[in-house]
C-alpha cells in the first residue's frame, strides 16, 4: 500500500480548513468577521463592509499561513525556518515595524490582562526559543507536540506580537505532516481559551488549556469526518500523479492556453506518466480544468484574474472539437 504524502488529508479539506481555521483563530483574537464574511473573503477576496482593515488583513494572513503549511507539508517542522516564516505570514502588514515579521523579539513586551512579564534579554529569548524547537522536535506523539506548541509559544512570547496566532497554526504542523485531522478551534469559547492561557501565564498550570485543546480537537474530528465522508476515498491515481497533474493544470491556466495549446503541453507532460496511465491522465486533467472555479483555484496557486483570463480564452474555442478528448499516438478516446 502506498503511504500518502504528508499533507494529503489537509489538501482534501483545504477549502473548508482555510475558512474554518482563519475564522476561528481570528475570532479568538477579537476579530468580528462572521463565518460567512470570512468565507467570501477567503474564496473571492471580497472584503466585508464596515470592518476594520486590520481584521481583513488578519484573515488574509491566516489564509496565506495555512496554505504555506499545507503546500510545504513535507518540509515543515519545528525549526527556525518554519516558525519564523509562519509568523511572518501571520503578521504581514500588522506590525509597527515590518522587519519584526519573522524576527525574534529584541525588546520587552507586556501581556494585556496579566501581570506576567516575558523575559526581555534577546540572547535568552533566542536560546529559549531554540530549546523549545529542539524539545518539540524530540516529541514523537503528534498530539503532545501540538499541545506543547500551543502552550510554550504564548508563554515565551518569542515575537513582538502575533504569538498566540502562531501557536494555534504551529499546533497543526504535526497533524498536517502526519495526515491527521487538523484542529480548527471551531466553537471554542473565547473566554475559555483566554482563561487557559492566563492560567499558564499566572500559575504555570496547563489543565484548563489542555481541556480546551482536547474538546476542540474532538470537535474538529467530528466536523472533518463528515467532510471526508462526503469526499469519498482518495483516488490512488490522483495521489500517484498529484504533482504532475498540478503542474499541468497550473501551466495551462497561467498561460491562458487554448485546447490545442493544452494538448501540445500535455503530450510533453505525459512523458512522465506510465504508458498504461496516459489515457486516464488526459481525462483527469480535463476533469480538473472543467471543475475550476473561484472557490478552488487556490489548489493550483492561481489568482482569480489568471483563472478568468484562461476561462475566456478556453470558452472562445469551446465550439470546436476538444483536442483533449482525443489522445495522441493512437492511445484512444477518453
Amino acid at each position: 500500500m502506498i503511504e500518502p504524502k504528508a499533507g494529503t488529508y489537509a489538501r482534501q479539506i483545504l477549502e473548508r480548513l482555510l475558512i474554518d481555521l482563519s475564522f476561528n483563530s481570528s475570532r479568538l483574537e477579537g476579530n468580528t468577521y462572521s463565518l460567512l464574511d470570512t468565507a467570501q473573503l477567503v474564496r473571492a477576496g471580497q472584503q466585508a463592509e464596515g470592518k476594520d482593515i486590520k481584521e481583513t488583513q488578519m484573515i488574509l494572513n491566516h489564509k496565506a499561513a495555512i496554505e504555506y503549511l499545507v503546500e510545504q507539508a513535507e518540509q515543515i517542522s519545528f525549526n527556525l525556518h518554519t516558525l519564523r516564516n509562519l509568523h511572518a505570514l501571520l503578521s504581514e502588514n500588522l506590525l509597527g515595524d515590518p522587519a519584526d515579521s519573522g524576527r525574534l523579539r529584541v525588546g520587552a513586551v507586556g501581556v494585556l490582562g496579566t501581570a506576567y512579564r516575558p523575559m526581555e534579554v534577546p540572547s535568552l529569548i533566542e536560546e529559549c526559543f531554540r530549546q523549545f524547537l529542539y524539545t518539540a522536535q524530540e516529541i514523537q506523539d503528534p498530539f503532545e507536540q501540538a499541545f506543547f506548541a500551543l502552550v510554550h509559544i504564548p508563554y515565551l512570547q518569542p515575537f513582538i506580537d502575533v504569538n498566540k496566532r502562531t501557536s494555534r497554526l504551529a499546533a497543526n504542523i504535526p497533524f498536517i505532516r502526519e495526515n491527521l485531522c487538523p484542529i480548527s478551534f471551531a466553537g471554542v469559547p473565547g473566554d475559555a481559551y483566554t482563561d487557559g492561557i492566563l492560567a499558564i501565564y499566572e500559575l504555570n498550570r496547563i489543565e484548563l488549556l489542555r481541556d480546551v485543546f482536547i474538546w476542540a480537537y474532538e470537535r474538529s474530528c467530528k466536523e472533518y469526518q463528515v467532510v471526508q465522508q462526503a469526499l469519498g476515498e482518495p483516488d490512488p491515481f490522483r495521489l500517484r500523479y498529484r504533482e504532475i497533474l498540478r503542474q499541468a493544470v497550473q501551466q495551462i491556466v497561467k498561460e491562458a492556453m487554448s485546447p490545442p495549446q493544452a494538448q501540445e503541453l500535455l503530450q510533453r507532460f505525459a512523458n512522465g506518466v506510465a504508458q498504461d496511465d496516459r489515457i486516464r491522465f488526459y481525462a483527469v486533467v480535463q476533469t480538473e480544468l472543467n471543475g475550476l472555479h473561484e472557490g478552488n483555484i487556490v489548489r493550483y496557486r492561481l489568482s482569480e484574474g489568471e483563472w478568468r483570463a484562461w476561462r475566456i480564452r478556453w470558452d472562445l474555442d469551446a465550439q470546436g472539437p476538444n483536442p483533449l478528448a482525443h489522445q495522441p499516438h493512437g492511445e484512444g478516446q477518453v
